[in-house]
Formats: structure tokens, sequence, C-alpha cells
């Protein structure tokens, strides 16, 4: 028997759900629930299911055994929290909450519902991304001495302006919790959590838009390395995502999805095949928010059908999400207080 998934949210990503669900050949997309009855019917006239006014009519649907937040950033704590009193299980968009009270909070719900909770992190799955984390693992870089990301992308002002909650900072707008949160989870994940960083935001293309369009910032991790953090959605056209980790015994680069350099001091049989990981062409939103593929998604739909099944967590937990969202903070708040902040947060109520 499939099982049922309904989303939350008929927005821009919907449709990148909705076809990750239909390939995944275990999952059936039952519902989505979406107030703006235009959206909601023409989602339905593409992806066939039933439609729904409201979160509350689709809870009440039996088939229905997995929630996907896809709303706006700021309103994924009530839909967590309602789904999972519900008995659903959930996977929620980056970033999980707004706000660490509210993921803390998100996560004992889920816990005490005893339901699987997930974040949408898709760029973890891709192949370069786990060749360089089994290499951090197996302690080919030596002392990792920097892990960095660079994403200059293009947005025109039209973007902001699709949706109201994308021009408020607050509801999660602004490039470093709306597309660097991405890359910035990356780093995390690769390179492991972060001492203090330092950051500066500013709006060189978007006049008339209050949101930070381009993020630069300095990164002191726990293990002793360095990085940068540099984001924009300010240079056009656009070009490909970098992450890059650099060690005393190696280096790695991926750019979209592809390895671009591989090389370590001990030379491996399988090094070869892991220099063709990724494809060129693959489109991984550089030059606009729609110019993605739909992979990535469908492994984590994948990775939540198999996580019920057997019952165990599913790959990103709300907790792995969670030092993501304290870093993305702690940059709001150095770049307000334009001063290095330490980490943990003493107090994330003065992020903003």
């Amino acid at each position: 028997m499939k099982v049922g998934f309904g989303l939350v949210g008929a927005g821009l990503i919907a449709p990148f759900h909705a076809r990750a669900i239909l390939a995944s050949g275990k999952g059936e997309l039952v519902g989505v629930a979406e107030p703006d009855e235009a959206r909601r019917a023409k989602f339905v006239a593409q992806f066939p299911c039933t439609g729904y006014a409201s979160l509350e009519e689709l809870l009440e649907d039996e088939r229905v055994q997995v929630v996907n937040v896809l709303t706006p950033n700021h309103l994924h704590f009530d839909a967590v929290m309602k789904a999972a009193g519900a008995g659903k299980h959930v996977l929620v968009e980056k970033p999980p909450a707004m706000s660490l009270r509210e993921v803390d909070e998100m996560t004992a719900r889920c816990q005490e519902a005893r339901v699987k909770a997930g974040v949408v992190l898709q760029c973890r799955t891709r192949a370069a991304i786990q060749a360089m984390k089994r290499a951090v693992e197996q302690g080919r870089f030596g002392r990792l001495l920097h892990a960095d990301t660079y994403m200059k992308w293009f947005r025109a002002a039209d973007y902001y302006r699709m949706d109201a909650w994308r021009l408020e900072r607050r509801f999660g707008a602004g490039v470093t919790i709306q597309q660097a949160f991405h890359y910035i989870d990356l780093l995390y994940y690769l390179a492991g959590p972060v001492a203090r960083v330092e950051a500066r935001m500013s709006n060189l293309a978007h006049p008339g838009i209050e949101l930070e369009d381009t993020l630069l910032a300095f990164v002191d991790y726990r293990s002793g390395a360095q990085g940068v953090v540099q984001a924009s959605t300010a240079l056009w056209p656009g070009t490909d995502v970098r992450i890059e980790l650099n060690g005393e015994n190696g280096t790695a680069i991926m750019v979209g999805e592809r390895i671009e350099t591989w090389r370590f001091r001990d030379e491996r049989p399988e090094d070869d095949l892991v220099r063709t990981y990724g494809r060129a062409g693959a489109a991984t939103g550089a030059t606009g928010a729609a110019d993605l593929g739909f992979e990535d998604h469908q492994r984590l739909i994948e990775d939540m059908i198999e996580a019920i099944e057997t019952d165990r967590e599913p790959m990103i937990p709300f907790t792995s999400a969670r030092a993501t969202l304290e870093w993305a903070l702690a940059m709001y708040q150095s770049a307000r207080l334009r001063a290095p902040v330490e980490l943990p947060l003493a107090d994330e109520a003065q992020v903003w």
C-alpha cells in the first residue's frame, strides 16, 4: 500500500513535491490545502488530487499519512503543531521555523505524538555532498582548514513581490534564510558546529525592497577551521553555487551538483568515479526560483516513506536543522549589531 501525502500550500515549491511523490512509486499524492481558490484550482488541474480550503480539512482525510508543510516560513510552526496533533507525520520545508524556541516545541510535540518529523534540506542528498561527507568522516582532509560557500544568484524584483510574505524578513524572506539557508546547512553538515560568526548584510540591487539581497560572513568553526559565506540574489544572470572544503591533505569543490575538484594526497581507486558525480547542465536555482529539478526532493520523500515503514528517524530531523537555523539567526544578529556573535546564542529574542 502506498503512503499518502498531503501538501499544505500550493505555491512555488509545491509542484516539485508533487512530482517527487509521484516519481517515488511508493507515495500517493492525496490532496493539497490552499486557501487561495485560484491557486488551489490550478494545482489540482495540474496534479489531480483533492483540494482543500484549509489545513484542518486536509487533516481530517484519513488517507493522508504525511503532511508536507510548504507554507510561508513563518507559518511552519502552526502547521506542524496541528499536523502532529492529528497524528500525521510531517516533512517541512526549510527553515523548520523562525525561532529556536519554535523548533524545540515542534520537536517535543512530534515526539509526544510519536510521528516522524523531517526537514527538506534536499541538497544534503546530492552524490557530491555525500562523497565529501564520507571524505570528512574518513579523515582524508586531515585537519580541515577552510569550509566555504559562494552563492551568486539572481532574482528579479518581481520574485519578492509575488507574495506579501517575501517582503518581510521576520516572515523568512531575504537571501540568508530563503536561499542561502541550504548552503549554510551544507557547511554545518560537512564542517560541523560553529563557534563564532561575523556577518554583513546589504541590499545591492533591489531598491524599495526592505530586505538583504546580499550576505557576507566570516565563520570560525569549533574544530578550528575557518570559512566564508557569500550569498546574493543581486548578481545577474546568476551562477552555480560553490561548496569548498580545504584541508591539510586535500581539497574538494562542488559546483551546482557536480564535483569540480577532488584531490587528496592519498589517491584512492574510487576517486576517478567520484570525479564524475553530478551533471554539468543540472538546474540548481541560480538563475530563477523555479529553475530546479525534483530529484533531490524525491530522495527525501523516499526516505520518509522508508522511515515510516521501518520505524526509524528521517534522514534530516528537526534537531539537525536547528543548528543551521541558529547559525543563520546569529548572522542576522551580527549584522544588526555590527559585531561578531558567539554561538550558542545567548538570547535569540535579540536577533531582530
